[in-house]
């Protein structure tokens, strides 16, 4: 199918297939940027009803996450 793996196969694996180190790096900082949306309630649960307020939601959440990282 020449579809590139960008996730690492496991440690005791015989034949290990290539895949790609950085997009793996940037998939797993997307990944977790997701865990973290659903740590909101709001967010995981989708109370609003409209998009626009549903997305301005997640604005603020992602906002208050990067805040508390640094």
């Amino acid at each position: 199918r020449t579809i590139t793996a960008c996730i690492p196969p496991k440690k005791n694996r015989k034949s290990k297939p290539p895949y790609d180190w950085h997009l793996y790096k940037k998939r797993h900082l997307i990944e977790n940027m997701f865990a973290k949306l659903k740590d909101w309630r709001r967010v995981a649960t989708r109370y609003d009803r409209c998009a626009h307020t549903f997305m301005s939601a997640i604005h603020i959440a992602a906002s208050f996450i990067f805040y508390l990282k640094e």
